[in-house]
């Protein structure tokens, strides 16, 4: 079993900045692509950043291009999301997936369905 938990959430005034962690368990991290997903309320959940588990493949939403970067440290078992110039609309609950199907190490899923497990979520508010 993975465990995934979140950290760093909180409440900021917009053009802040936060970073959220994920730490993970398991024996063979280094061989999951990883995601930060969002979701506010009546929203779906979309993913908002991916890393494969080499690192040299990321994805990010369009609407956080240029503002967020995700990261590893897979000696640490821990994924990164540094939140630059925050927006209202960037509000919502963070979870921080793991894809356990390996793929290759440049392989990143863009799919909800294809993550395996989940954090519980952390909340970012950020305020006009």
């Amino acid at each position: 079993q993975v465990q995934l938990v979140e950290s760093g959430g909180g409440l900021v005034q917009a053009g802040g900045s936060l970073r959220l962690s994920c730490a993970a368990s398991g024996r063979t991290f280094t061989s999951y692509a990883m995601g930060w997903f969002r979701q506010a309320p009546g929203k779906e959940r979309e993913l908002v950043a991916g890393i494969s588990s080499s690192a040299g493949r990321t994805y990010y939403v369009d609407s956080v291009k240029g503002r967020f970067t995700i990261s590893r440290d897979n000696a640490k078992n821990t994924v990164f999301l540094q939140m630059n110039s925050l927006k209202p609309e960037d509000t919502a609950v963070y979870y921080c997936a793991a894809d356990l199907t390996y793929s290759g190490s440049y392989y990143l899923a863009i799919r909800r369905i294809d993550y395996d497990y989940w954090g519980q979520g952390t909340q970012v508010t950020v305020s006009s």
